[in-house]
């Protein structure tokens, strides 16, 4: 147990902190939403992502509130019991505040019953979490109907514009050319606020083995470390291509495939890595079908694995998945005679077919296109997109799906992309 006068000090001394943090970027998110409702806020994604700063730009907005944060270690002993403490010593300071903002509420077991209670009570609770499996797994047994979720990810482009100062809108040549340069260093060097800030080379390594020891070696009691880095080296160096469980066991020398699925559980918890399933009607199909494999960041896969002749394609491929994810429900991958990188659902309805590519050209342009239309007759999608890292066109195909051809960056500056309407520049 912690004693209280030891608890006020460092609950003073955290919350100094909290208040001196720089508020950063705005993030693209919905604060107007998320501070009218009842509801908890949870933020969650990986480590080092800005979900603290997102917290502080929440705290922003709030005269007064309580703050703590889990993730240190004089608090590595906190227990369920005692949270009765803290709130009594936030009540000594200040009664009346229904604010409370807490920063990785996991490492407490337990942690949720006690934000029952006192959402219950009228808290006003956020909270941030680097957990995704645990976070919603505990959300959804004790506080079902209670809380809406925030997943952060490192910086999405528009957002690395805002920070670093480039107006984006009524795009001119002179700011193209700004952009573009832009774009080419987040598709190398990715979105981590940190190292954008700093460019310190070691940050993502340092980010990545901090997640791999803390987060699941620690944690899952791992034993065979070597082993299981070796898998996660070579998930990163193989990012955007088709693996099943026993094509990597038989690669990596794992004793089972089960152990294999398992470590990529992890690896996925701490948002590290992402499966991609093969859409079908079949959700036992869904699950049995090869999984194609992406990552939580260029930066960081570049930092940490292997670069091969040709990667910008892989790159351009990778971003384009992490951007999907921020604004779908669903995204899948499509295959039967041929193969279409993405297709996404909302609200249970197939929407968009996407193939990414970094230059479409006379190799290749069938290939593409032959993907869409698959989807398209297959699935009943209407709207058919390639994304490019610099095209700019518009194909009619005479089978009913009109296909927009849009760079990458630009379709990123749009956060629901017009295609019906879409007009190539000239």
């Amino acid at each position: 147990m912690i004693s209280d006068k030891r608890l006020e000090e460092l609950i003073l001394d955290q919350k100094e902190i909290f208040l001196s943090r720089d508020l950063g970027t705005q993030r693209r998110v919905d604060f107007d939403r998320h501070c009218a409702h009842e509801q908890v806020v949870v933020i969650s994604g990986i480590r080092r992502s800005g979900k603290s700063t997102l917290m502080r730009q929440f705290a922003n907005r709030y005269k007064e509130f309580y703050y703590v944060n889990f993730d240190d270690e004089r608090l590595i002993d906190f227990e369920l019991a005692d949270f009765s403490g803290l709130m009594l010593a936030f009540n000594k300071m200040h009664p009346e505040i229904k604010v409370i903002f807490i920063d990785e509420i996991q490492s407490v077991p337990g942690w949720e019953r006690f934000i029952r209670r006192i959402h219950d009570e009228g808290f006003k609770i956020f909270l941030t979490g680097s957990n995704a499996n645990l976070l919603s797994s505990e959300l959804a047994t004790h506080l079902t109907g209670r809380y809406s979720k925030i997943e952060l990810y490192p910086f999405a482009f528009n957002e690395l514009l805002d920070f670093l100062h480039i107006d984006y809108h009524k795009v001119s040549s002179s700011k193209k050319a700004g952009i573009l340069l832009a774009f080419d260093k987040y598709l190398e060097h990715g979105g981590f606020p940190e190292f954008l800030k700093y460019r310190d080379g070691e940050f993502l390594k340092r980010i990545y083995d901090d997640i791999l020891f803390r987060d699941i070696i620690t944690r899952f009691g791992i034993r065979d470390t070597k082993v299981f880095r070796q898998l996660v080296h070579y998930l990163f160096s193989n990012m955007t291509k088709e693996a099943s469980y026993h094509s990597l066991k038989n690669a990596l020398g794992f004793k089972s495939a089960m152990s294999v699925r398992s470590y990529i559980g992890f690896l996925e918890e701490a948002y590290l890595i992402f499966e991609l399933f093969k859409y079908d009607f079949s959700l036992k199909k869904q699950y049995a079908n090869p999984k194609k494999i992406y990552v939580i960041d260029n930066g960081m896969r570049n930092a940490v694995s292997f670069r091969f002749s040709g990667d910008n394609g892989r790159l351009l491929e990778n971003l384009v998945f992490i951007e999907l994810k921020r604004r779908h429900d669903s995204v899948y991958y499509y295959r039967r005679k041929h193969e279409c990188d993405f297709v996404t659902e909302d609200k249970g309805v197939i929407s968009y077919a996407i193939q990414v590519c970094f230059e479409l050209n006379t190799t290749n342009r069938e290939r593409e296109v032959n993907g869409l239309l698959e989807a398209k007759n297959d699935l009943g999608i209407e709207q058919g997109m390639i994304l490019t890292y610099n095209q700019d066109e518009k194909i009619t195909t005479g089978e009913g799906l009109d296909i927009v051809v849009v760079p990458v960056w630009r379709w990123l500056l749009e956060e629901s992309f017009p295609i019906a309407s879409y007009a190539p520049a000239r």
